[in-house]
């Protein structure tokens, strides 16, 4: 029989990777003084603002409809998450974000100041 492959008879070595150390929010900085355009950045910028949000699910939630129509306002965004408040009936939402498909906010959107 041919062996392939070769296996130096390594004794207990154990090899530690270097440390990474990334801020509190879990992202690389970017530039300096400058915010990462994200979804859930601009909804926190957004917070207590009303508006409609949209989701989608792959499976359905009632026979034939496998979309959400929130409206309400954001109280909290994560990286992967949502929590939304309907004031109508007091409703909390808290949606994961790969269900998110886009917010329509009654008044202009906050958003990060453009540098031209």
């Amino acid at each position: 029989m041919v062996q392939y492959y070769w296996n130096p008879p390594y004794q207990n070595q154990h090899v530690t990777p270097p440390q990474v150390t990334l801020p509190a929010g879990g992202r690389p900085p970017g530039p300096p003084g400058r915010e990462q355009s994200y979804i859930e950045n601009i909804l926190r910028l957004n917070r207590g603002e009303p508006g409609t949000f949209h989701f989608s699910f792959e499976h359905a939630l009632d026979s034939g409809k496998n979309t959400k129509e929130v409206r309400g306002t954001v109280e909290a965004a994560g990286r992967d998450h949502v929590i939304l408040s309907d004031s109508a009936t007091g409703h909390r939402f808290l949606f994961p974000m790969i269900y998110f498909d886009y917010a329509e906010f009654d008044n202009e959107v906050k958003y990060f100041p453009q540098a031209p």
